[in-house]
């Protein structure tokens, strides 16, 4: 007598509907590491039951983020509309501050659905440009570094520093958490021992410019962020004002991270001037800007 056995060729179907951390990032509500930090910590719930990373949800399902149900259709379309802040000194990353500092989300317009994601971070000491968006995908492949989004800043630097040091940062050194180096470091000015260089780096590791320079016996004591993949921080944006990227923009920036654009959702008159007036409502802050100088040809 031998065994029979039913041998199934065909492959095996995919799993329907899409991974829950993306729809939730795609729906505004955080980056796709943050969701995924949600999930992990059990905050998450699918048709009332804890949800656990990777499962794959549909338009049917019910999802819930600490315990209150999530009313927006998830078949909607994305919305994605990017923001571009000059951050100042003094401010901090996160949205609420136990110590009751200023955060860079102060002075955001409010959002009716959604919530601004702030793309990679800028410590309480450091200015100049900062990304915000809806859209949780794109800042997820914004902050990805399979993406290689360069960024470039203004730094001022206290020391001696000689061609050796250059090359040396730009070979690479060893830090704490790992080797790090400038993809390019320009000098723009400066004199005695205070000097100002452009540098670009291809991460955005914590503190990763000032502890590159500080690798190398010198210190920082200015550091700006100018630019931001293809988005660049002009001169026509005051400290402490925000600004939205316009339609080009904004899909030049989907395209460098594989994304197909998307039209900004349309807006009422009055609401357009709503947000004008917001956006020209003078700062608390005193612009204090980085002498200028040669820029770093961007590094891809």
């Amino acid at each position: 007598m031998t065994d029979e056995f039913e041998v199934n060729d065909s492959p095996a179907a995919p799993a329907a509907g899409e991974k829950l951390q993306k729809v939730l990032a795609r729906m505004g509500l955080g980056s796709r590491r943050e969701v995924e930090g949600w999930i992990a910590a059990g905050r998450v719930s699918v048709n009332g039951q804890r949800a656990e990373l990777g499962c794959r949800v549909d338009s049917m399902d019910q999802i819930s983020v600490d315990e209150r149900p999530l009313r927006r259709d998830l078949s909607s379309e994305v919305v994605r509309r990017v923001m571009l802040y000059n951050k100042p000194e003094g401010e901090v990353c996160t949205r609420d501050d136990p110590e009751g500092r200023p955060t860079v989300f102060d002075r955001l317009p409010r959002l009716k659905h959604g919530r601004w994601i702030n793309v990679g971070r800028l410590d309480i000491n450091t200015s100049g440009l900062l990304l915000f968006t809806t859209d949780g995908e794109l800042a997820n492949r914004l902050m990805h570094p399979s993406w290689q989004m360069d960024r470039e800043y203004a730094v001022r630097v206290m020391g001696e520093v000689d061609d050796e040091m250059i090359e040396r940062l730009k070979e690479g050194v060893m830090l704490e958490d790992g080797p790090a180096k400038f993809t390019d470091i320009v000098s723009s000015g400066g004199e005695g021992i205070n000097r100002w260089f452009h540098v670009c780096l291809m991460e955005g590791r914590n503190r990763e410019v000032r502890r590159l320079w500080e690798s190398q016996g010198v210190r920082v004591n200015r550091l700006k962020r100018v630019r931001f993949g293809p988005v660049f921080l002009g001169a026509e944006l005051p400290v402490g004002r925000w600004r939205e990227l316009k339609q080009n923009e904004l899909d030049a920036l989907s395209m460098e991270v594989g994304l197909e654009p998307i039209a900004l959702p349309a807006m009422k008159t009055s609401d357009k001037e709503k947000l004008q007036r917001l956006a020209r409502k003078p700062s608390m802050h005193q612009a204090r800007q980085p002498r200028g100088g040669r820029k770093p040809t961007r590094s891809r």
